[in-house]
């Protein structure tokens, strides 16, 4: 007997082929046949008018602390995920010394706003080393699989402790013992190397991370340990350089620190994934990846590229990280408040009044990227005005990542000749201090996401860079994967979609392979029984929303969906018509072993 029978489902099976009805047969965690199954089962499911997709594979997530408290793997549950990759952009927790741990704590709050208080009463800290900490994680019960990269950040800090820290060189000793617990690491099941020199990190005091600006020798060194081993791959970042100076000095710049990962790629004869977006601060840097990647691989070395399907940027409101209001004097009287108190006091003429004829005070602190955000928005508002959206559901319920130009606070303070700051304080003010505002800062050019689509068609792009788990206070980005699913295989309507069984390839099979999983990714005989059931007609985005459930009543965003009628993981249901079950088949997910 069939431990589960999925009967009469629309099958787009991960392959890129066109979809198929048939009945999926589950027993023992794996797809036993797909076609026409008469075989008796203990649950029968009638998707009849569903379609059956392989559960997605996310690359890109911040999830080292939070798995170790969080059972589910919330909000990434919600959005068809059934294995997470954690650890990229060269942050973690492990290995690490008993006397480190602050610091890395200080590390991830500072790089992926996550806040330490949460980390510090959340995480057990049964470990030291990196496959110590893999293990630990592996005996808590987990809804979801997930893989782990080994952070370039730790290793430093394991090995040189307060040096790595100032950002001093690797010695050639030091090199030896990081290349020695990485080759440890990857042999007890680790996924890859990550590393993230970027000057846009810091930690929360704001120091530079122990891997900015490290020597291609320390770089390749630690990719030379990948070449003997078994498939491995390694994660770095593409935040080059700002522009400083001319055209051609951007370039050269650009060239440089491109190098330095082609050559760490090339050194391990294995691909390195890199992330991928439309700076607003740097245009031209998006066209120089995608064509470096191509030319790359014209010599031998597989470079991917990491691409978000929508705009990369924050909400804004009362009661998230940025808050424009908080830079005025008459705001910071009440900002003690709780959000509905604030929200019914802001709507009170005579504060109104105030705080709009206020200048804004310097929300500046040394160590935060999110308030000397605010403070360039502030001193520029009625230019980015252009670029922030009202967060407005549709009439369905959900929300729309690629706004009408026209919808944005410049344009509509335009049109009706009023001050953009007026418009945006009188949203905010609206009900019970829960509205938000949307800014995608990168990705957004130019009023729509064409320029994401020519990204997501590129021939080495991988569906990516939601940071689940980071950047908590200011966005909710685990849930690009509906919006891969939603916006660009089914409802798009301001230009091209992308067509169906792609969408759903790149968020199986592809992402899958590059790591290596040969076992999951597609529905097929034989494969792991990680599915989701969609019900296409239903299939939105609700509004984000604001909750306390971290450790120590820490904020954070969650954002649900709509549409996932069950999630199976190794055949479990373990979520379903958006209620989390008790089922926990999750594992850490050793890379390949041969």
């Amino acid at each position: 007997m069939l431990d589960t029978l999925i009967k009469g489902g629309t099958v787009i099976d991960g392959t890129g082929t066109e979809p198929f009805v048939a009945d999926v047969g589950i027993r023992d965690g794996r797809i036993t046949a797909v076609g026409q199954i008469d075989e008796p089962a203990q649950r029968t499911i009638d998707a009849k008018g569903l379609h059956v997709l392989p559960g997605f594979v996310d690359i890109h997530t911040h999830y080292d602390g939070q798995a170790s408290w969080d059972e589910t793997f919330a909000p990434s549950i919600y959005h068809g995920v059934t294995t997470v990759v954690m650890g990229n952009c060269g942050v973690g927790f492990a290995p690490v010394r008993p006397g480190d741990r602050d610091v890395l704590i200080d590390l991830m709050e500072g790089v992926e706003e996550i806040p330490g208080t949460a980390l510090t009463e959340g995480m057990k800290w049964n470990w030291e080393s990196f496959t110590d900490y893999g293990r630990a994680l592996d005996a808590q019960p987990h809804s979801l699989d997930f893989m782990t990269l080994v952070p370039h950040d730790t290793l430093r800090l394991y090995v040189m402790g307060e040096r790595a820290a100032r950002g001093e060189p690797a010695t050639a000793d030091d090199i030896v013992q990081m290349q020695d617990l990485l080759r440890q690491a990857l042999l007890d099941g680790a996924c890859g190397l990550a590393v993230g020199s970027t000057e846009t990190h810091r930690t929360a005091q704001g120091r530079m991370t122990p891997s900015f600006e490290v020597s291609p020798v320390e770089l390749n060194s630690l990719a030379a340990v990948l070449k003997d081993l078994p498939y491995r791959v390694l994660q770095g970042i593409s935040d080059f350089a700002s522009p400083r100076g001319a055209p051609a000095e951007e370039k050269a710049r650009f060239d440089c620190e491109y190098a330095k990962l082609e050559d760490m790629a090339k050194v391990a004869g294995r691909p390195i994934s890199i992330t991928w977006m439309d700076r607003v601060i740097a245009p031209q840097q998006s066209q120089w990846l995608g064509d470096a990647s191509l030319a790359s691989a014209a010599k031998g070395v597989d470079v991917k590229l990491q691409a978000s399907p929508r705009g990369i940027g924050v909400f804004n409101g009362l009661d998230t990280t940025l808050n424009l209001l908080a830079a005025f004097p008459s705001y910071q009287a009440i900002a003690h408040l709780p959000a509905k108190d604030r929200a019914a006091q802001l709507r009170d003429p005579a504060t109104r009044a105030r705080i709009l004829s206020e200048a804004p005070v310097s929300l500046s602190v040394e160590g935060s990227s999110v308030p000397p955000l605010a403070d360039f928005v502030i001193q520029h508002f009625e230019q980015i005005a252009f670029t922030l959206f009202p967060l407005l559901p549709s009439a369905d319920g959900s929300m729309d990542y690629e706004p009408l130009p026209e919808l944005s606070f410049g344009a509509q303070a335009k049109a009706r000749g009023v001050s953009a700051r007026e418009l945006m304080y009188d949203h905010l003010a609206q009900g019970d201090g829960n509205n938000l505002v949307y800014f995608p800062i990168h990705n957004y050019l130019n009023g729509s996401l064409d320029r994401v689509r020519e990204m997501l068609m590129h021939p080495h792009v991988l569906c990516s860079l939601g940071d689940a788990g980071a950047h908590v206070g200011t966005i909710c980005d685990a849930s690009i994967s509906t919006t891969m699913l939603a916006h660009w295989g089914l409802q798009r309507t301001r230009g091209e979609k992308i067509a169906l069984p792609q969408v759903v390839q790149m968020l199986t099979q592809r992402n899958a392979l590059h790591m290596g999983l040969s076992d999951r990714g597609v529905i097929a005989a034989g494969m792991k029984a990680d599915i989701n059931l969609v019900d296409f007609d239903r299939l939105a985005l609700p509004m984000p929303e604001i909750v306390r459930d971290l450790p120590m009543g820490g904020r954070r965003m969650i954002q649900k969906s709509m549409g996932y009628v069950a999630t199976l993981v190794s055949g479990q249901v373990v979520i379903e018509n958006g209620h989390i079950t008790d089922a926990r088949p999750g594992r850490w997910t050793h890379g390949a072993k041969a």
